[in-house]
């Protein structure tokens, strides 16, 4: 009975394939409709080719366009050719080949996504290791059944498969195992005297004995600290009106939902009576699998030494998740907002321990001195948490009323991203509160420097004592800010395409962050004002660092801006009053946003450019009315960077700097006396520089201070406090440009 019904069933399914294969053969264009479709497509083409051809050659000479035209043609046409005989040779492979083929395809094309730093080496590495196998294998099929049957020249293409196969696999596979190769920096040491701090090395532990403790919800069903070994038991919050993309599956992983966020940590305590200013630590986006909050304890411990309360806050729940996001095809969306929001949750815990009779923590914290310290996502988090701070409601939805007035002081951000949250449309702003980024030349994941924008952004009130400062650190990537991260910055097998040989290791990177933010945090929350030093020029701390080329730029509420470059098209006037500017000798000068890796800056800034041979290049900033209070003690400012208009420079950029007064009495220092202004770092991130589209370095601007007594030294006849005039001469580099930015002076 079964095999009846069987039979039937192919019998209905044959019969009904020999009606679609009719229907088909009476549908079916014949040869010369085929033919016909041919010459129609190909005029058409002859055409679209033709006036494109017309439209950008026929403005030139004849002769240009009689060998423009044909070349253009030709090319398209080759390219079209390639892909017909691509199509050819897929038409007559398996279909279980094509199958592979075709999920390759996706596979490659979404790690080029994910590593779109590298994305062209992803692909060719892929695409190389696919040939490989593809032939390897099909030699190793054809040899074996054949050898003795098919003619001597099969054979050999079998074996030729087999031996190219097996060298492109063995020897792709050895290069993308490998870590790659050593990079010396190719920059010039900075051999300045400069005279070193008389102040303790921050980076080293202080006096302060340290014990260690946790707090949670009581109830982690993943993380004991944070569960039944807790020693101190927090409430959940409610922070479903800041998210969306929260899943059944990610509340069935955690045990909680959006309406229940546990506030966990991990805390580093001094021993003492205190009270004690207070840092959080948060980390940035992860697999949530993987514990990212464990990964701060050298920075908790250094601090808790030196006198400050730290903890590490734990997020995790809010990170990615290969299982839990991809399974569902369902991310967590405007999550960041979520993250900033919780830090201030977590400050409210603390406010609380902190008036609580009993408790170990009462009377010990000083809520007016705080700090948050963030890496990667986290680092734009705590951005959020300092702008939220000082809001009365979400600027998403007034109905999220908010209360927290704490005494955020000080903000740093380890590698950060910036522009994920955009409160109005704009970015994320700081208002009078002391800003430090830090961000690695090597990063492979935020690959252009993002902190920068928000370093642009952050205000320094007139008449405050916070101060900004950026670090630019050769050798550093993303990961090793973070011990649980290391060197790699992506997934496996992804980072067989870097070069990690050239990276710092792991403790020289976390023992610059350890220098800078302690002597931040030094700075900032126990007024310890020598280390605004360090920030200003950080050759002054060179034995409190690794040896490893650092690019910094500094400002502070003191300094008062001459040019900032954000106000109008003017390049003739500057920012405050009555300032003018001129060029002479400049074969450039333009003012525009400065560029990075990907796309441009928020950064204003004028580029000037001289040639060699052209005679004598100045730019010169003028005033009259404004008149800022000078004297032999102040400070001429500004930033400057290598604009690398045809490549980066190939050695440090030297000028001379000109002041004059109003009796036009003049002193000439060269820059290289005040800092050493390198060439763009450059930065082959993959095991080949055409692996990668963006460019390979970017302008990263060094802060530059001339002190007005060295002028002086140089002529007794200045008079500093009737300063008029600064002249940016170009006579001691034969032909460069550089972006200027910041021109200004500190009373």
């Amino acid at each position: 009975m079964k095999k009846g019904f069987t039979g039937k069933v192919w019998g209905w399914l044959s019969r009904f394939r020999g009606v679609l294969r009719r229907a088909r053969r009476a549908a079916a264009p014949g040869r010369r409709a085929g033919r016909g479709a041919t010459w129609g497509a190909f005029a058409l083409l002859a055409v679209i080719l033709i006036a494109t051809a017309v439209g950008m050659f026929g403005q030139t000479d004849l002769l240009w366009f009689a060998l423009g035209t044909p070349l253009f043609l030709v090319g398209f046409l080759l390219v079209g050719g390639v892909m017909v005989v691509a199509a050819r040779l897929l038409r007559t492979a398996p279909l279980a080949y094509l199958w592979a083929l075709y999920t390759a395809l996706p596979v490659l094309g979404l790690m080029a996504l994910i590593a779109s730093s590298v994305a062209l080496g992803v692909l060719l590495a892929g695409l190389g290791l696919l040939a490989s196998t593809s032939l390897l294998g099909a030699g190793i099929a054809s040899w074996a059944r054949g050898r003795g049957e098919r003619p001597a020249l099969r054979n050999g293409i079998a074996a030729a498969g087999v031996i190219l196969g097996a060298v492109g696999l063995i020897g792709g596979g050895a290069w993308l195992l490998d870590d790659g190769a050593p990079q010396p920096a190719a920059m010039a040491a900075d051999e300045r005297a400069v005279p070193a701090l008389d102040l303790p090395d921050p980076a080293m532990p202080g006096p302060f004995t340290v014990r260690t403790a946790t707090y949670g919800s009581g109830q982690d069903r993943r993380r004991p600290e944070y569960g039944v070994e807790a020693d101190w038991v927090t409430q959940p919050v409610d922070g479903s009106a800041l998210i969306e993309g929260w899943t059944g599956l990610r509340t069935r992983y955690w045990g909680f939902g959006p309406d229940a966020l546990p506030l966990n940590g991990r805390v580093w305590i001094p021993e003492g009576e205190g009270p004690y200013p207070l840092a959080l630590i948060l980390h940035g986006q992860h697999p949530m699998e993987d514990d990212s909050d464990v990964g701060y304890a050298y920075l908790g411990e250094l601090l808790a030494s030196r006198g400050f309360l730290a903890a590490s806050v734990d997020e995790n729940f809010l990170n990615l998740s290969p299982l839990v996001d991809y399974v569902v095809a369902s991310g967590l969306k405007e999550e960041d907002d979520l993250r900033g929001w919780l830090l201030l949750e977590h400050l409210q815990a603390w406010r609380a321990w902190n008036g609580t009779a009993g408790h170990p923590l009462h009377g010990k914290v000083d809520l007016e001195r705080v700090a948050l310290i963030g890496h990667s996502r986290g680092g734009e988090a705590v951005t959020v948490a300092a702008a939220f701070n000082r809001l009365p409601c979400w600027p998403d939805d007034a109905s999220l009323r908010f209360d927290y007035g704490f005494g955020i002081r000080a903000v740093v951000g380890l590698a950060p991203v910036d522009g994920m949250v955009e409160p109005g449309g704009k970015g994320v702003t700081l208002q009078d509160v002391s800003y430090l980024v830090l961000h690695g030349a090597h990063d492979m994941d935020v690959f252009t420097f993002h902190g920068r924008d928000t370093y642009e952004r952050a205000r320094l009130g007139e008449g405050g004592d916070a101060f900004k400062a950026g670090w630019y650190i050769y050798g550093a990537n993303h990961g090793q800010f973070n011990t649980a991260w290391g060197r790699k910055d992506l997934f496996e097998p992804l980072m067989r395409v870097f070069n990690l040989a050239q990276l710092l290791p792991g403790e020289a990177q976390r023992g610059v962050a350890q220098a800078a933010v302690g002597a931040f945090l030094e700075a900032t929350l126990h007024g310890e004002e020598g280390y605004r030093s360090f920030f200003q020029d950080p050759a002054r701390g060179a034995a409190w660092l690794p040896e490893t080329p650092i690019v910094s730029q500094y400002q502070d509420a003191a300094t008062q801006a001459a040019c900032t470059y954000e106000e109008d098209a003017d390049l003739t006037t500057g920012t405050a009053s009555g300032v003018r500017l001129s060029g002479e000798g400049l074969f450039l000068w333009r003012e525009g946003r400065a560029p990075a890796k990907a796309g441009r800056t928020e950064d204003g800034a004028v580029t000037l450019a001289w040639e060699e041979g052209a005679g004598p290049a100045a730019y010169r900033v003028a005033w009259s009315e404004w008149s800022p209070p000078l004297s032999a003690g102040s400070t001429l400012v500004f930033e400057a960077a290598d604009a690398a208009l045809e490549g980066p420079a190939p050695g440090p950029i030297d000028l001379t700097i000109e002041v004059v007064d109003a009796a036009g009495q003049t002193a000439r220092l060269p820059l290289s006396r005040f800092a050493l202004l390198r060439p763009q770092v450059e930065a082959t991130l993959g095991k080949g520089a055409f692996m990668s589209v963006f460019p390979r370095s970017e302008a990263v601007f060094q802060h530059v201070e001339c002190p007005l007594a060295a002028f002086v030294a140089a002529n007794p006849g200045l008079d500093p406090a009737a300063l008029r005039e600064v002249r940016l001469v170009f006579d001691r580099t034969p032909a460069g440009a550089i972006l200027v930015d910041d021109v200004g002076v500190r009373p």
